[in-house]
């Protein structure tokens, strides 16, 4: 596995234009946040524990971001516990609430971020690496 420095220094060669970083500050969260409002439906039981695939893929993401770094796995671990939060709480409205917010969330997010390379004159990271999905929001953290 890549260091957080060979993580952070490879998709940081694709984000030099502060314009496009300026963007992935506001598109990256909506990103997140997004993904975790839509993955927060439905939720099952494991034993008496709620369960969602948000839950399960947040866990994920977390163990990944403190096998690079105990610091910012910890300040990941904190942004992914919000987004839980509020994901959960779109998840308890009605459904076209929960599917808009979640789906609004995601395109606008999207669009944002291909405006910003857009002006980097590059591709997004996660097109050469899928990791780059995981590393995005941690280069924001950082």
């Amino acid at each position: 596995m890549k260091t957080l420095i060979d993580q952070l220094g490879q998709y940081g060669a694709y984000h030099r234009d502060p314009r496009n970083i300026a963007t992935h500050f506001v598109g990256v969260p909506m990103i997140m946040l997004a993904v975790t409002t839509l993955l927060s439906r439905p939720t099952f039981m494991a034993g008496s524990l709620p369960l969602s695939l948000a839950v399960l893929a947040s866990l994920a993401a977390a163990v990944f971001y403190f096998r690079l770094d105990f610091r910012f796995g910890v300040a990941m671990a904190v942004q992914m516990a919000v987004n839980l939060a509020v994901g959960q709480w779109f998840a308890m409205q009605g459904t076209a609430l929960w599917l808009t917010a979640g789906v609004g969330l995601f395109v606008v997010g999207w669009v944002i971020q291909f405006i910003g390379h857009y002006y980097e004159g590059k591709k997004p990271a996660f097109v050469d690496d899928l990791v780059g999905l995981l590393v995005g929001p941690l280069f924001v953290m950082a």
